[in-house]
């Protein structure tokens, strides 16, 4: 019975995939409307193509799993954290802004934005490079866990699946662009809302309902703490929950694929109705997962555990959680994380797509290349990209021993918030930021992921290396707040001592804030 309504709702779920690629590709055919959409999609596809970006099945799957079980309930806390840091923050300090600033230079990807807010082309050609560098093994990751959730119903080798949701999600990138991704995001994004409340109600009707659960939690027992540790209001370890809160919320504000969406919506009206629907998805879909993942200690009989480090394989709590549940509610979570990780995928595929052939490729380029050309050459780049991301996918799960490719998602998203956030933040409201400390600041965060993989890799003990260092380098988490905090007080101060930009152009360039305005749309996007 569950193999039949997997399939049903799979199948169903692909045709409508198919469907809005072939719909959208009238809106790609230049690099405006292939990237950006036009600069014409609503608040509503703006807001849940940012949720559904940030919100991948490594949430779900993975760092739920993860944190539910070092945290407990506290690690709702995260969820709640990305919902008013990393959503209703997020937009209100950088979503008018970025959207008027890009227009008014034409940038239509953050190295873009970097080289013509800085005049600079060195600089967007770095920034490109860190993006290419750090982008492919955090789509990799994307597809962690669904071994483990289709193993639950289908007996298909996991490179299958991995292939499937490869060719589909190039599918519709391909055909139709940003806006084809908008509006299957909106669609994936509806089918996560729904989703994370039945599986939550089904987790807890599982275990005598909420009151029964968290009562049976209390009693799970952790090192230092008499009972309660997992169901107390900041959990066994709250300066460590401080720093993931820090990392996935604050994080956010500085990775390609989530600012970009602020450039691609319609009007600075929208903005305003897309933080409320940003927010509201965040607080469902990220405090949900949280929350879930929080009782996964009652399960800790059912979960494998490594024995190499003698925890539990993360990945695999959520799916041990699930395997008990109703058929109905399985498929809907196969759905649900295949939604999850598909939208993330088809966002990472375009902006890693977008800023190599804009970026890197055009620039080099001693010859003209026209708008049907540049497109042409992004639908290569994401064939390339989604390949290669598959391919070291299917390579980790072969290869369990080989580290390397684990810790380079950990680092990932630090090392790309660390080098971005700071210059994208102050370069949208400080006419005093400087190249020169963009230029550090890029070399801060990515020193610092870098130092963080080789100490990792080579497990190096840092106990010795005093308290703050220790602390610092004891998790890709730690490192990677350390990276953003610093970059944010770097990035002022190597300003105030170095050359200044021209005043007049900077005048020019921020008047653009001075008026309201709206996207024109072409007439095939009306």
């Amino acid at each position: 019975m569950t193999v039949i309504l997997c399939t049903i709702m799979l199948v169903a779920f692909f045709a409508v995939m198919i469907f809005v690629g072939f719909y959208t590709r009238k809106h790609a055919t230049d690099v405006n409307g292939f990237v950006l959409g036009g600069r014409a999609a609503g608040p509503w596809l703006t807001a849940f193509a940012f949720g559904t970006s940030y919100f991948s099945a490594v949430i779900f799957v993975g760092y739920a799993g993860q944190f539910g079980w070092n945290f407990g309930l506290a690690s709702t806390w995260a969820g709640l954290g990305n919902a008013f840091i990393g959503s209703l923050l997020a937009w209100n300090v950088l979503g008018r802004r970025t959207r008027v600033m890009t227009q008014h230079i034409d940038a239509k990807t953050m190295p873009d934005f970097f080289g013509k807010r800085f005049k600079s082309t060195p600089l967007k050609v770095a920034s490109s490079i860190i993006v290419f560098i750090f982008l492919i093994p955090y789509t990799a990751s994307l597809y962690n866990g669904l071994s483990s959730l289709f193993g639950l119903v289908f007996d298909i080798p996991y490179w299958v699946v991995i292939a499937v949701m490869a060719v589909l999600t190039g599918f519709y990138v391909i055909f139709g662009g940003y806006m084809a991704t908008a509006i299957n995001d909106f669609i994936q994004g509806i089918i996560m809302l729904f989703g994370i409340c039945a599986v939550i109600g089904a987790v807890l009707a599982d275990n005598g309902g909420l009151l029964k659960a968290m009562q049976k939690l209390s009693e799970v027992p952790s090192e230092g703490w008499a009972g309660g540790a997992f169901t107390s209001f900041l959990g066994p370890d709250p300066l460590a929950l401080l720093f993931v809160v820090i990392l996935t919320s604050l994080g956010t504000w500085g990775l390609p694929q989530m600012v970009g969406k602020f450039y691609a919506i319609k009007s600075e009206n929208d903005v305003h109705k897309g933080t409320v629907i940003s927010t509201i998805f965040a607080i469902v879909v990220a405090g949900g997962c949280y929350f879930l993942g929080g009782f996964g200690r009652l399960y800790s009989d059912k979960i494998t555990i490594n024995e190499a480090t003698g925890k539990p394989l993360f990945d695999t709590i959520i799916p041990t959680m699930l395997s008990t549940l109703p058929s109905i509610v399985i498929a809907v979570v196969i759905v649900l994380v295949l939604s999850a990780s598909m939208s993330t995928l088809s966002s990472l595929v375009l902006t890693s797509s977008s800023t190599f052939t804009l970026d890197v490729i055009k620039p080099a380029s001693k010859k003209e290349m026209t708008e049907k050309k540049q497109v042409s050459i992004m639908r290569i780049f994401i064939v390339f990209f989604i390949l290669v991301s598959a391919a070291i996918a299917i390579f980790k799960d072969s290869h369990p021993e080989v580290t390397f490719i684990a810790q380079m998602m950990g680092v990932s998203w630090g090392a790309l918030a660390g080098a971005f956030l700071a210059p994208f933040l102050y370069g949208l409201y400080w006419k005093g930021v400087t190249k020169a400390s963009t230029v550090v600041c890029f070399i801060w965060g990515c020193t610092i992921a870098v130092i963080q993989l080789v100490i990792t890799l080579a497990g190096v003990d840092t106990s010795g290396w005093g308290t703050v260092l220790s602390y610092v380098f004891k998790s890709s988490i730690n490192s990677g707040v350390v990276a953003m905090v610093g970059g944010l007080i770097i990035v002022p101060i190597i300003s105030m001592f170095t050359k200044k930009q021209n005043k007049a152009e900077l005048d020019e360039l921020f008047a653009c804030y001075e008026e309201k305005t709206e996207a024109v749309a072409r007439e095939h996007l009306k």
